[in-house]
């Protein structure tokens, strides 16, 4: 069983990978074993037109933060991918950060689930559940990225 810490080492190796979680500025929280936190600030880039945090950048924090969870208690060697995500928004984000925590809910040798539950956090700290998702995965052997050393825990 791996430690906590190598757990967010994992998860940090991930999320910090080039690509879209990157990109968007993902930042990891908690973690532990099928339980992860991702957060991300408020910025021009991640928001619609009427200043509320985009939907699809909601559903990929969400996404994000599921397969992190199902990956946190998979094997060494493992990670996943996202078979199904359903999101049910709640209320407007327009906080000044969005926080997804997900939960593993089932973990096999193939498939896989996790409930996210989304919130919008004020300057202030006050929270608003703003979406929850439930998200399907597909455990598989964690690849190395192109151009990239092989993350350790990996295949």
């Amino acid at each position: 069983m791996r430690s906590d810490q190598e757990l967010r080492q994992l998860i940090e190796a991930v999320t910090n990978r080039p690509g879209y979680s990157r990109y968007v500025g993902t930042r990891v929280g908690e973690v532990s074993v099928g339980k992860v936190a991702m957060r991300l600030d408020r910025r021009p880039e991640v928001v619609q037109s009427s200043g509320y945090f985009h939907g699809g950048v909601i559903a990929g924090l969400a996404d994000h933060a599921a397969g992190a969870a199902v990956t946190s208690a998979l094997p060494p060697g493992k990670f996943c991918l996202t078979v199904n995500l359903q999101v049910n928004f709640l209320a407007p984000a327009d906080g000044a950060r969005l926080e997804a925590r997900a939960e593993a809910i089932k973990v096999s040798g193939s498939i896989c689930s996790a409930d996210v539950r989304v919130f919008s956090i004020a300057a202030d700290d006050s929270e608003t559940l703003c979406a929850v998702a439930f998200v399907t995965l597909r455990a598989v052997p964690m690849p190395a990225a192109p151009g990239t050393p092989q993350i350790e825990g990996g295949a």
